[in-house]
């Protein structure tokens, strides 16, 4: 007899766009305050890079909070799993933040929340609340102070 694996995640609505953008919310395991430093940025930032040729999935703008990131990602037509490719970069990353900041495992909560954006109204809107977190966590007074933030590609609607 067969029996079916349950996923922790709900399904999706049919996507918005032939290509749509998707946005990310992923935190550390027990939301440990370990991601706001060069190590982790640089490190992210370098998986993220490549993962478009590698992946097929193309990393837009980002912010790295001490314990959570948020991410801006599209898919190329030919790629990888949404959720293998996160898991991917989930598991690099953590070997070697492990190793560079001397820390146990685990590094990630297992799952991530995600959704879908409409238009580019949308992704400005969340993009506009997302650079405030550093603010609203009193980690900086000014948005463009926090420096664990990037675009790896431009992703126009």
């Amino acid at each position: 007899m067969e029996t079916s694996v349950k996923s922790n995640h709900l399904a999706h609505l049919p996507a918005f766009a032939d290509n749509p953008i998707v946005f990310l919310t992923v935190c550390t395991y027990g939301r440990r305050k370990l991601l706001d430093c060069d190590v982790a940025h640089e490190l992210l930032h370098g998986l993220w890079s490549r993962s478009g040729e590698m992946n097929g999935w193309f990393v837009g703008d980002y912010l790295i909070m001490p314990d959570h990131l948020h991410l801006f990602v599209r898919a190329a037509c030919e790629s990888d799993k949404m959720s293998d490719w996160i898991k991917m970069w989930k598991s690099v990353s953590s070997r070697r933040l492990m190793r560079e900041l001397n820390i146990d495992s685990p590094v990630w909560q297992e799952d991530y929340f995600d959704r879908y954006l409409r238009s580019s109204d949308s992704y400005r809107d969340k993009w506009l609340y997302v650079e405030q977190n550093p603010v609203r966590a009193g980690l900086v007074s000014d948005v463009g102070d926090w420096v664990y933030r990037g675009r790896v590609y431009d992703l126009a609607f």
